[in-house]
């Protein structure tokens, strides 16, 4: 098996300082996946079956289920806005495609917030198993929606939990993409090298991450969120005292967005605001502080070539 690497920096990472010489990068991950969700009342192959009340519908409409998804757009996404906003806090909003076409409001809202807007692909789906055109058409698709809808092409892409094996090569081969964070494998950024110099990856992480509000995940108070993610910072915060640090907390409006579970984000936030050197930033900001603090030279999207969504090379 080739291609892994279980060592990472081994203990001795890049003595990189985040800006402000903070401790601690603390990135915000707002998902926008509402809208993206399999339905067969948008055409797709089936409906979806991820959400709170598990029991899927097979052979026509879940409105059931669409009911679930949309309470993230109407109530859960202006509560989230509100909470940081009464912070002064930016966050990164991971944004399908079809779900700013279903819900563009929500993009103007979050450029004018002061937001950073990533890519989440398309439909809320996973790449494992696309062939490469497929995918080649979800990367163009998802940067047009999200460039009309904010006015500037995304930097970062995540894909829904399972990518391909040629996922980061097409993202780096479409020439716009600063970093990804198809990855969940370390606390701090790293780079890959590739034909096109090095490529930022940002690692997620699925356990500081409302989702575990899912399916048993653990969390059943909002309490239980905050208690779960301020663990994780105070010990990210202590080892921040020698080495550079990252924390990625997960968000879906869906799910921390309900009256319950929004006091267990106040909580985690009150709770690392009280902390100096604590940096609150945007995925493209901690990646171009990354770049700069290992001497890289200054990123710059390339022009996405004109036949990117036609197919490989010739």
């Amino acid at each position: 098996m080739t291609g892994r690497d279980f060592k990472g920096y081994a203990n001795t990472p890049p003595q990189v300082r985040w800006p402000e010489d903070a401790r601690l990068a603390v990135s915000l991950v707002v998902n926008i996946e509402e809208g993206a969700e399999l339905t067969l009342g948008a055409g797709d192959e089936r409906n979806e079956h991820i959400y709170e009340a598990v029991e899927e519908v097979v052979g026509t409409r879940d409105l059931c289920m669409e009911s679930h998804f949309e309470y993230g757009p109407r109530a859960g996404w202006p509560r989230i806005r509100d909470v940081l906003r009464s912070r002064a806090l930016q966050a990164t909003l991971n944004a399908c495609g079809r779900a700013i076409e279903m819900t563009p409001w929500i993009a103007a809202e979050a450029v004018a917030d002061g937001h950073e807007v990533a890519a989440h692909g398309w439909r809320w789906e996973r790449h494992a198993c696309m062939e490469n055109i497929e995918e080649r058409q979800a990367i163009a698709r998802t940067v047009d929606v999200l460039t009309g809808a904010t006015g500037t092409p995304p930097r970062g892409w995540h894909t829904r939990s399972a990518t391909s094996p040629e996922t980061r090569n097409l993202l780096i081969e479409h020439g716009g993409f600063l970093y990804d964070s198809n990855a969940y494998n370390d606390d701090l950024p790293y780079t890959v090298e590739t034909d096109m110099g090095p490529h930022v990856v940002l690692p997620y992480a699925f356990d500081t991450n409302d989702m575990r509000f899912y399916n048993g995940g653990g969390f059943v108070f909002g309490d239980d969120f905050a208690r779960y993610c301020i663990d994780a910072f105070d010990r990210l915060y202590a080892e921040g005292a020698t080495a550079p640090r990252m924390l990625s907390v997960g968000l879906h409006t869906r799910i921390i967005g309900r009256p319950a579970r929004i006091g267990g984000l106040e909580a985690f936030l009150d709770h690392a605001l009280a902390h100096d050197r604590v940096w609150f930033a945007t995925r493209a900001d901690i990646a171009i502080a990354w770049r700069l603090g290992l001497g890289l030279p200054d990123w710059k999207p390339r022009p996405c070539p004109p036949d990117f969504a036609e197919g490989p090379p010739s």
